[in-house]
Parts: structure tokens; sequence; C-alpha cells
């Protein structure tokens, strides 16, 4: 069972993504995607395999998107891919690929819905939010 999360070291959602996989007792492939980019190719599998619009992949915060102008409606589909392809910074994260799913995990708690196995411990965020009881359980905040 492969497990693969698209990866951003100095993104707490990420880090807490990351440790909920390890959570589950897998450990998961990590690509750093600012280190290794995904080619165009995988980017559109990526997203027809999430069944989401090409913009709600794409990052603002932190990037050139509002200096490329990417959120006027005249770019297409494709060219915003490109767009990531040529910036990685601009392609949210973290996207998890799983036997069960792929999607993009914002929040980290996402995650659980496409884990093929259970979380083994308590689980609580960087921030201090508990997800995961001691038993294992999702915990269910407001």
């Amino acid at each position: 069972m492969t497990i693969t999360i698209y990866h951003n070291p100095d993104c707490g959602t990420s880090r807490n993504t990351l440790a909920l996989i390890r959570n589950s007792g897998t450990e998961p492939e990590v690509i750093e995607y600012l280190k290794q980019p995904p080619d165009k190719t995988k980017l559109q599998e990526l997203i027809a395999a999430m069944n989401m619009p090409v913009r709600e992949l794409l990052r603002k915060k932190g990037t050139p998107y509002e200096e490329l102008g990417l959120d006027d409606d005249k770019w297409t589909d494709d060219e915003l891919i490109n767009f990531m392809v040529a910036h990685p910074i601009l392609m949210n994260r973290p996207v998890v690929v799983t036997p069960l799913a792929t999607r993009l995990c914002r929040p980290s708690e996402a995650v659980l819905d496409i884990l093929p196995s259970p979380q083994q411990s308590e689980f609580i965020k960087e921030d201090g939010e508990k997800v995961i009881d001691v038993e294992g359980n999702r915990v269910h905040n407001k």
C-alpha cells in the first residue's frame, strides 16, 4: 500500500497531515514538491484524480499569484497548470494520494477520510487542537 504526500516542510498544515499519515502506521512517500515539482502530466493527473477545478489548487498567499494576474478569468486551465509547473509554490498543499482517493488536505484532518488504516494513538496538531483521542478515534471539534 503506497501513500504519497506532496509536502512542504515549512507548512504547518502539511506537517500535521504527514504526522497523521504516520500516526496510521504508514510511512508515506514524501515528495517535497518545491524541490521535486510534479511535471505537467503528473499535475494534470492529480487534478483529475481530485476532481477539482484547477483554480482550487492555486495557492495565493506567499506566491506570485497576484503579480502574475492569475485571478483574471482569461487564463485557461492549461495555462494555469503551466504557471504551477513554472512556479511550484503556486500549488496548494498538501496533496495526498492513497489507494482510496487523492485529496488536497486542507485542513490537515481531511486526510483521515482517505487513509486506509486507522489512527493508532492520540494526535494533537501543532496549534494544540486535539484531532485524535487516546483510543485512536477522531475528535469532532466545533
